[in-house]
């Protein structure tokens, strides 16, 4: 009985999550005059050419290609710079490892949103506002405290007999983080890979802020383009959301043995 209980509540909690994906979908398929007027979740006529205006219409391919280089280059970014730092706080000696350990994991209290003003200022003084650099800089800067958290997590339960051994092999300690040490964290990396790609896939304050060419701007400023400011056109946006999540969706079920592994190692273990 509580097997089917516990079964019941997991089937529950799926559905409720998946309703909002298939009404996405559903919806991107109708018409403007059917969407609100017909609340079937199967389409009878659908709609396939929505999703061809909402690529065409709504500049799609210049807003995508935006977006995967930035999630390329904030996730490649925040696995070096914080595997790197967080190898120095597992393995290196050096006075105030602790306190300043502890004040870097502290920012992460501060959301983004709370350092916009001054992160403003100090792009316009560096030249940097408007650029992909200084939309890049401040994603990278924001996922490092959790980036750092997890791997020195990882790299503290890593063996030392391993690195012990690299190291009578000749092996510098660079060479041991690199060669030893970062192919064992797979899996604290693939947690990484997910969680950074996946903000910087759907952020858009920071692009609203830091972006006003829109050549320059991600695939979430895109989907503003159906919004207007006396109609709005949900079939194309729903078709261009849908669109939006397919990379992203795709990136977790290819990680998603790693993600699994990565958390039951305990990378998540606070």
């Amino acid at each position: 009985m509580k097997l089917l209980l516990a079964h019941a509540l997991c089937l529950s909690v799926a559905a409720t999550c998946l309703f909002p994906l298939v009404w996405m979908l559903s919806s991107s398929l109708k018409t403007q005059s059917t969407i609100f007027s017909d609340m079937r979740l199967w389409v009878p006529n659908p709609q396939w050419g929505n999703y061809y205006w909402a690529w065409t219409k709504g500049h799609f391919g210049q807003y995508f290609f935006n977006s995967l280089v930035y999630a390329i280059v904030v996730v490649l970014g925040v696995i070096l710079t914080s595997s790197l730092a967080a190898y120095a706080f597992s393995r290196l000696r050096f006075p105030g490892k602790n306190i300043l350990f502890i004040v870097l994991i502290s920012t992460m209290m501060i959301p983004i949103p709370g350092s916009f003003i001054a992160l403003y200022v100090l792009l316009v003084k560096l030249h940097l506002a408007n650029t992909r650099l200084g939309y890049i800089l401040p994603q990278i800067n924001g996922g490092l405290a959790l980036g750092i958290f997890l791997m020195k997590t990882f790299f503290d339960k890593l063996p030392q007999d391993l690195e012990d051994a690299a190291r009578i092999d000749g092996c510098n300690i660079f060479q041991v983080y690199w060669h030893v040490a970062m192919p064992l964290a797979k899996p604290a990396i693939a947690v990484l890979v997910v969680f950074n790609a996946l903000a910087v896939w759907n952020e858009y304050l920071l692009a609203m802020l830091v972006l006003s060419d829109r050549s320059l701007m991600p695939l979430q400023r895109g989907l503003m383009v159906f919004q207007g400011s006396h109609l709005t056109q949900y079939p194309l946006l729903m078709a261009g959301i849908a669109i939006s999540i397919v990379p992203i969706m795709t990136l977790y079920f290819l990680m998603q043995r790693y993600i699994v592994a990565g958390i039951t190692a305990g990378a998540l273990k606070m």
